[in-house]
């Protein structure tokens, strides 16, 4: 999916996004960027910086939604994270050198779960010869070592060693394919048996808000007070034969992984094809007409703009350069404009793209065309309860009529309002499924009008309902 076409991104954006097509052709071709960038020659290759967004818009018409599903389309790493969380150095809270830490932890763990996913067949072997050896101790190599110990015949080798021979070791191995083919079968599966297993309960969880500077000073909170408490002990843990092969080989396929080589990809990954998604960024604008700096706003804009710029960030697993992960910036910049935002770091974000409002007709396609559509989704829902419920023509274009207005008289929180509006539109009949007989039901115009009359009537509890 890494490679996939400007064209292809937007196709596949569309089935699930509607509209915001200037949005979505300047996101695609950043992501083919990405890839064309990696088809240059090296010596010109580090010279090409990423050229940043900012996707300016209202709120609920598709920003966060563009980004989650970028996530799904490209194979690089990817994180989202609010502008707002972070603070100003030397301000108690989180750095903005963080979001490059958990965008890198992100990665590892990615490319760890997709190793353990490549080792699984061998794992499974390893855990499938430990299920052997509990039901059958006295076989295999482990068990053949121990009875051969015991033996009280033996036999002298050319250097003179005394090598001891089991007993009856035919029968023994004989006896163990037996038992593997019943694994293997499924005909083991309901035994119980008792394997040890990672007590995670006794480790102790801890949360560090640290200053920062201390991972640069190669100072880990976490690692320091984790070796100081007492670890997870194993405890014996009965099982059925099932549940113990998946337990024992997902402990087995952590064991098989090269977390050195897992590190040094996720952080080659992380430099080369890194996205970061950064939310709410108009939150860190400084108030207008305000006198010096603002230690929660502005000041987070001067330390951000070393790393959208290019620089190092010290991490526990190494260093991480940021000259080339691409950021995507979003706000509704309803008080405030793009230009308030500190001249450098305005400078790092040259595509700008203006999302539309939405308004009756694309809320009619949001209700019905996309593969994720919000009618559908309270379709499954109550035909889990075993109701076939439908929706004419007519009550979809009253629903998004209603959203357009009522997104005009009050607050414009754009598809969002569809969410309020149907659960309101829908609240007796999901209380009542269970128990009602009418298994049946269409939802016409009608049926809407009756269902939102009063809120449409009446402004104030339109505003405290919806």
């Amino acid at each position: 999916m890494s490679d996939l076409k400007p064209s292809q991104i937007v196709e596949e954006l569309d089935k699930y996004i509607i509209g915001q097509h200037n949005a979505k052709r300047s996101v695609a071709i950043a992501l083919r960027n990405r890839w064309r960038r990696r088809q240059v020659d090296p010596e010109l290759r580090e010279e090409i910086a990423p050229k940043n967004i900012i996707l300016i818009g209202p709120t609920g018409v598709g920003k966060t939604e563009i980004a989650r599903r970028l996530a799904n389309l490209t194979d690089s790493p990817f994180y989202k994270v609010e502008a707002s969380k972070f603070t100003e150095v030397g301000y108690i809270g989180r750095d903005v050198e963080s979001m490059i830490r958990d965008l890198l932890e992100l990665t590892i763990n990615m490319l760890k779960a997709r190793e353990q996913e490549a080792v699984q067949g061998k794992a499974r072997e390893m855990a499938e010869e430990r299920i052997l050896d509990l039901l059958l101790p006295d076989s295999g190599s482990r068990g053949t070592r121990q009875q051969s110990s015991q033996a009280e015949t033996g036999s002298t080798d050319d250097s003179g060693l005394e090598v001891y021979e089991p007993e009856k070791p035919a029968a023994a191995s004989e006896t163990r394919e037996k038992l593997r083919r019943m694994l293997r079968d499924g005909r083991l599966d309901n035994r119980q048996v008792d394997i040890d297993v990672s007590d995670r309960s006794s480790s102790p969880m801890v949360e560090i808000f640290s200053n920062t500077g201390m991972e640069e000073m190669g100072i880990n909170f976490k690692d320091m007070l984790g070796s100081m408490m007492p670890r997870g002990s194993s405890r014996k843990r009965r099982v059925t034969v099932a549940e113990a092969v998946e337990i024992l080989a997902q402990e087995e396929a952590q064991g098989l992984v090269d977390m050195d080589k897992v590190t040094q990809e996720a952080i080659e990954k992380v430099e080369q094809s890194g996205i970061i998604f950064l939310d709410e960024i108009d939150k860190i604008t400084g108030k207008e007409g305000g006198q010096g700096p603002d230690v929660s706003r502005e000041g987070v804009q001067r330390d951000m703009l070393p790393i959208v710029e290019g620089s190092t960030v010290n991490t526990k697993h190494g260093p991480v350069k940021t000259d080339h992960v691409l950021f995507i910036a979003s706000g509704a910049f309803h008080t405030n404009k793009p230009s308030d935002l500190i001249p450098e770091l305005q400078g790092r974000f040259p595509i700008r793209v203006e999302l539309d409002s939405l308004y009756k007709n694309d809320f009619i396609r949001i209700l019905t065309e996309p593969k994720n559509a919000l009618l559908l989704q309270y379709i499954a829902l109550l035909r889990t309860e075993g109701m076939e419920v439908a929706f004419s023509d007519d009550a979809v274009e009253e629903i998004a009529g209603f959203a357009e207005t009522v997104n005009n008289q009050t607050e414009n929180i754009g598809a969002r309002r569809l969410h309020t509006l149907m659960e309101h539109l829908l609240e007796d009949i999901l209380f009542d499924a269970p128990d009602i007989d009418q298994k049946k039901l269409e939802i016409d115009r009608a049926f809407v009008e009756e269902r939102l009359r009063d809120v449409k009537e009446d402004q104030d509890l339109s505003r405290y309902i919806l």
